[in-house]
């Protein structure tokens, strides 16, 4: 580069810097308090409160069915599971997507993932 392209580049970047600060940028805006702080308490109470309204669920209470299996058995079922050889079997890992045959029908597998 010759020293015009230099001064140029300089004037520039200067011209830059100016134009910048000339907005009035301020980073921080001030805190603007508006009410007492008993009345704040009363609307973060209140919303909190009201749940999560922007959630995508429906807010409902939770409710549990009692299972139909002793405790016995649901641990049975559970051992087996975690002791089948295809556990953990996901048909994106084999072509095509396809579970092999030697793989379907067996406890554990999951051909919808």
């Amino acid at each position: 580069m010759n020293t015009p392209n230099i001064i140029a580049v300089a004037v520039l970047s200067i011209l830059t810097a100016v134009g910048a600060h000339a907005q009035g940028f301020e980073p921080v805006q001030p805190l603007k308090i508006v009410g007492s702080r008993a009345q704040l308490e009363a609307e973060g109470a209140a919303a909190a409160r009201g749940g999560n309204v922007y959630g995508d669920v429906v807010a409902s209470p939770l409710t549990t069915r009692p299972s139909q299996l002793d405790r016995a058995s649901v641990r049975a079922e559970a051992v087996a599971a975690a002791h089948a050889p295809n556990q953990n079997l996901d048909r994106r890992a084999f072509a095509n997507s396809e579970v092999p045959p030697q793989f379907q029908g067996r406890q554990g597998a999951r051909p919808g993932r």
